[in-house]
């Protein structure tokens, strides 16, 4: 009887053991994501975003629904203005169920109907009345309920860029890029580094002019996800978060961001399925009186980009 008592004792003392070292490797884990993140958020002390989130509350996206997060995706242009003219205007899908990622890129020419404002380019919603109005905006003309918000100031996507591939990003160099940006580069395939892979993701002024910019983002935006995910950046994502904090400013909650997160970390995620509004064959160049816009068939792109959202 005493040499069983003895082994009861001494198994307890295991398992005690085992608890307070799964508890030290908790803490220690721990410590480190806050100093992973201090050490991110120092290097980017110069965010536009680290005190604004003016936005958040006049934000009026519905809770996501059938477990599809849209998070509407701005790239700022501004020269220090409140609300400039985005630069980017993209709608980031996930959906919790399928784990499948979606980019829809729109045209910032796309000519619509902004509420208030009459027929105008679709970037001026947000000079007019920030990311509500640019809500409202694509809910009126495409039928499509967005949740969540996130702006994104261009000036820290180097910091970015160059944290999360810091052995840069493989790209095709256009001649055009090079003599505009006067960047010592040769035409073709190119590891570019931060402020360069800015100015390959911002470029517009070759044949294709703002199209082919669309292409070379959502380009940069797959093989950037790709990195982000990949087993050398795991332990580094809290740094990565610390960095683009002042950034981006955004209205997405913890919970949506941890559900996202866990699966892009795990690996769960499926590369990125991307669509671009106005479709090809769907739209005239026009001269109004906002300028030159992408006068389109609304139905065709209304249809086009529902199916794309809605299918799994």
């Amino acid at each position: 009887m005493a040499r069983v008592q003895r082994r009861r004792k001494k198994k307890f003392r295991w398992g005690r053991f085992i608890l307070m070292m799964i508890l030290l490797l908790i803490l220690a884990g721990g410590a480190y994501s806050y100093y992973q993140y201090k050490q991110g958020l120092s290097q980017a002390s110069d965010g536009k975003f680290e005190d604004d989130k003016k936005n958040e509350e006049q934000f009026k996206g519905d809770l996501p629904e059938n477990g599809k997060i849209n998070v509407l995706l701005l790239g700022s242009d501004s020269r220090g203005e409140d609300h400039s003219r985005t630069d980017s205007i993209l709608i980031a899908q996930y959906d919790q169920k399928s784990h499948q990622p979606k980019v829809v890129s729109i045209m910032r020419d796309t000519y619509v109907t902004i509420p208030g404002h009459g027929m105008q380019k679709i970037n001026a919603a947000y000079a007019f009345g920030g990311p509500e109005l640019l809500r409202q905006t694509i809910e009126q003309n495409f039928g499509v309920d967005i949740n969540y918000y996130a702006v994104v100031d261009f000036q820290g996507f180097s910091k970015i860029a160059d944290t999360v591939a810091p052995n840069g990003v493989k790209v095709n160099v256009p001649q055009d890029l090079i003599d505009d940006m006067k960047l010592d580069l040769k035409p073709g395939y190119q590891t570019l580094h931060g402020k360069e892979l800015l100015s390959y993701v911002r470029f517009r002024h070759d044949a294709q002019s703002d199209f082919g910019r669309v292409a070379r983002q959502q380009e940069v935006l797959s093989k950037l996800k790709e990195e982000a995910t990949s087993i050398k950046n795991v332990f580094k994502l809290p740094k990565i978060v610390g960095l683009l904090d002042p950034y981006i400013e955004t209205n997405v909650d913890s919970k949506s961001k941890l559900i996202v997160g866990k699966d892009f970390i795990t690996g769960q995620a499926h590369n990125v399925k991307t669509l671009r509004i106005p479709l090809d064959n769907s739209f005239q160049n026009e001269r109004h009186n906002v300028g030159d816009v992408l006068s389109i068939d609304l139905e065709k792109n209304k249809e086009a980009l529902q199916e794309f959202l809605s299918a799994k």
